[in-house]
């Protein structure tokens, strides 16, 4: 059984979960401890005990630990791919790069160890020095998602680490065998007794735990506007920092001056690769009426080419849905589709293969409105709509119509409309002929509206979340 890591120690736990392949339901990856509350009070004490040393820790040490981290994620990239391919259910190829990204991202930030900067100010008072500095928040809780097993864990720990924080990490029970993969890795890099705490578990168990104790200074949550709305709640009665990221319901417009194919590629990859399971998914496509007739049948006959099988073999475009809960819900969503009046112009059956396992045929409707319920909730799976409007003013207020503000994207050949539509998409992230779902590692990651709140992800702007300012006064 694989175990938390708690206190600088592997300990067991009373529950075991079982983690299952959604391509071959009758493969079990493992079987993964989940922790109980007082294994995650204990890794609280741990974190916070540790967080003095650490935090003052030498730039050199933090450095070495996240290289280390950074280049055996890389050289395993395969090996990791594999796991991550076989738990979550994306294709091996994206499974592989998600690793890889997982890799850059604590590349770049044992990076940003060695450039730790600040500013030295003269006073309006004569004589008297200023320092601007950042200081590491504390002990940081880190609450993550199914959908990227190790890539939302790295991006998060990597910069708690790099910035002098102590870190209890809670992975998504339903895929816990990457991020444990990736707390072996940290361990055994060399990071001191406490500084990282791994506690696998439900999120009614170790969630609340970690929401409830006023020793976690900040808390950083990948997950469901539900639950984002929770870990508000609760860290706003401790006053302590938050940072959420929540989802989407992003807008692919497609004009009348597009490059069709280009346009076409960017709604396959961006809707319906990784199996949509995306929080920057475009799943709604905004097509003006010029090209809409042509988009749609282009469309429909990609998607009839794409290939739906186990995640590990060769030449799959589209995995299985994460588990049983998903695929639900996404049926759920295909039938009040049909019965809110859209029309099912391709897919949306459930598909039978070699192995027992989660798939689920891309669905793709058209006719549809913006009041939809298709068109308004987040479905998280493979399942798309394309919404017909007049021109290009009618196509960005239908873009801005929802109340998420994750990523967006316009298909145009128009120098005129591609510069209004990255001025005006009320979108955290917006892109021009490129699908609306992936962004580099260096860069800021984060949204808008019901999207996001807090400090943007990634890049040098995570130390906006992971640093505290402080203001020194010296009279020599």
């Amino acid at each position: 059984m694989h175990q938390n890591f708690v206190a600088g120690r592997w300990i067991g736990g009373t529950e075991a979960q079982d983690n299952v392949n959604p391509s071959n339901t009758g493969d079990i990856v493992g079987a993964y401890a989940r922790a109980s509350r007082e294994d995650t009070l204990e890794a609280i004490a741990a974190a916070r005990a540790a967080f003095p040393a650490w935090s003052r820790s030498g730039i050199q040490q933090r450095h070495d630990i996240l290289l280390k981290v950074s280049a055996e994620i890389l050289a395993r990239k395969d090996e990791l791919g594999r796991l991550l391919a076989r738990e979550e259910g994306k294709t091996l190829p994206e499974a592989i790069g998600e690793v890889m990204r997982a890799g850059q991202i604590f590349d770049f930030f044992a990076g940003e160890v060695l450039r730790l900067s600040g500013d030295k100010l003269p006073s309006t008072r004569p004589g008297i020095e200023v320092e601007v500095t950042r200081e590491p928040v504390g002990v940081v809780g880190i609450i993550t998602p199914w959908n990227f097993p190790i890539a939302i864990p790295a991006w998060k720990i990597a910069p708690a680490l790099a910035y002098g924080n102590c870190v209890v990490f809670k992975p998504a029970d339903l895929v816990p065998g990457s991020a444990w993969a990736l707390a072996d890795i940290i361990v055994r890099a060399g990071v001191p007794d406490g500084v990282f705490n791994l506690v696998m578990g439900r999120g009614s168990v170790v969630g609340a735990a970690m929401l409830d104790d006023p020793r976690i200074d900040a808390i950083t949550f990948t997950g469901s506007v539900g639950t984002g709305r929770k870990v508000a709640e609760a860290s706003v009665g401790h006053l302590r920092k938050f940072q959420l990221e929540m989802g989407g319901k992003n807008p692919l417009v497609v004009l009348d001056d597009a490059d069709l194919g280009v346009a076409v590629e960017c709604a396959v990859n961006g809707a319906f690769f990784s199996t949509g399971q995306r929080c920057t998914a475009s799943s709604r496509l905004v097509v003006t009426e010029g090209i809409h007739d042509r988009f749609v049948a282009a469309l429909t006959e990609r998607l009839k080419g794409l290939v739906v099988d186990d995640a590990l073999k060769a030449g799959t475009h589209v995995g299985p849905v994460v588990d049983q809960s998903q695929l639900d819900q996404d049926l759920s969503y295909i039938d009040i589709g049909r019965k809110e009046g859209a029309r099912l112009a391709w897919g949306g059956e459930l598909l039978n293969r070699e192995t027992p396992g989660f798939y689920l045929q891309p669905a793709l409707f058209t006719e549809t409105s913006a009041g939809m319920r298709i068109n308004r909730e987040e479905i998280f799976g493979p399942v798309a709509s394309v919404m017909r409007v007049k021109d290009y003013e009618e196509a960005l207020a239908a873009a801005n119509d929802t109340p998420f503000g994750l990523s967006s994207g316009i298909c145009t050949t128009s120098l005129k409309h591609a510069s209004h539509f990255r001025r005006n998409s009320e979108a955290g992230m917006v892109m021009v002929n490129l699908p609306t779902a992936g962004v580099d590692y260096h860069v800021p990651f984060g949204g808008r509206k019901g999207s996001s709140y807090g400090p943007r992800e990634q890049g040098r702007y995570a130390a906006e979340f992971y640093t505290t300012v402080k203001t020194a006064y010296t009279l020599p």
